[in-house]
């Protein structure tokens, strides 16, 4: 029996070491990412980015910074990159303009900001966690979210800024197509996709800090060629970004059926009333996604530092760092 309980600690203490906590976990949009359509160039150009992301998070994180600072700091780096559908890399919209959402909540008190359809903040980020920390609302939008950012001391940008020659392209592209055939799509399928190109490019972060408390934002350009001023999921609370005591979650992929799902709050309903460990309520979650008809992925961090990241697309930019610095990145299925 001695032995036993010796080989029953042994085993424990094993186990214990062998897992990892997490304290903060980001990704840069899913969609069809392939090995076979990625050059080795552009690879080493977008883990390069998400390494920096991590490590600009995880500086925040060991010096103390809340989560709302660490999610601010990884996210920034990927909006002033061209490389990712958020900020300096917005997609167009099918008038030519770059129209960006952001948002952020903070899971200690529930507190949480948005700003959605505006075109010169350099870092709408910055201006949803203003708007959290700075006014009595939780979204502001367009004209009225620019003036506040401006009023609030953040940095307002020339349209011209958010101008890529990709991007643009990708916009052409979408509109030859579209003048090619009557454009259709069916809620249940994702057979016209050249309608909905390029709107995987999304950017969020989830941090736990020291302190235990955890804050996911969200933050992006949208769906290239957009009309009429539509909004996706990620500044809407509950869908594309959520976060509480005990887990923040972020997603990318097919906003309006993000939104249909209340998908972010959808996990933290999981955990909470069926008591489901965090992969299995993240992965249900997307599983439904797909049920209805959409793509896309998400980031979950818990309040024990253990992370899901599931997608149903051929790849997701991904990757997180352990409370001891180390930095793992992923772009494959």
């Amino acid at each position: 029996m001695k032995n036993f309980s010796v080989l029953l600690l042994l085993f424990t203490f094993i186990f214990s070491s062998a897992q990892k906590k997490y304290v903060l976990v980001i990704h840069g949009g899913a969609g069809t990412i392939t090995r076979e359509n990625m050059t080795a160039e552009k690879e080493k150009a977008y883990r390069a980015k998400l390494t920096e992301a991590l490590t600009a998070g995880y500086a925040e994180i060991k010096k103390g910074s809340s989560s709302v600072d660490a999610v601010a700091a990884a996210i920034v780096i990927m909006e002033d990159s061209p490389l990712f559908n958020a900020g300096k890399g917005a997609v167009f919209t099918s008038d030519g303009k770059n129209e960006l959402d952001a948002s952020i909540m903070y899971g200690k008190d529930l507190s949480a900001g948005a700003i959605a359809g505006v075109h010169t903040i350099k870092n709408p980020i910055k201006a949803a966690i203003a708007v959290m920390q700075k006014s009595a609302h939780v979204m502001l939008s367009g004209n009225g979210a620019e003036i506040f950012a401006k009023e609030s001391g953040l940095e307002i940008v020339d349209p011209k800024y958010f101008w890529t020659k990709d991007r643009w392209d990708g916009l052409q592209k979408l509109k030859k197509k579209e003048t090619e055939k009557t454009p259709k799509i069916s809620q249940n399928s994702i057979e016209d996709s050249y309608l909905i190109d390029q709107k995987f490019g999304t950017v969020g972060a989830v941090a736990l800090d020291k302190n235990g408390n955890i804050a996911a934002g969200t933050s992006t350009g949208g769906m290239s060629n957009k009309k009429f001023g539509r909004i996706g999921d990620s500044p809407i609370i509950g869908a594309g970004t959520y976060a509480n005591a005990q887990v923040g979650i972020s997603g990318t992929g097919w906003g309006e059926f993000f939104i249909r799902s209340t998908a972010a709050r959808t996990i933290a309903a999981k955990m909470e009333y069926q008591n489901k460990d965090l992969k299995t309520a993240a992965q249900e979650t997307i599983d439904q996604i797909e049920k209805m008809g959409g793509d896309g992925g998400l980031i979950a961090l818990d309040k024990d530092g253990n992370i899901a990241m599931p997608f149903n697309t051929a790849g997701m930019y991904r990757g997180a760092v352990t409370e001891n610095g180390e930095i793992e990145i992923e772009i494959y299925k």
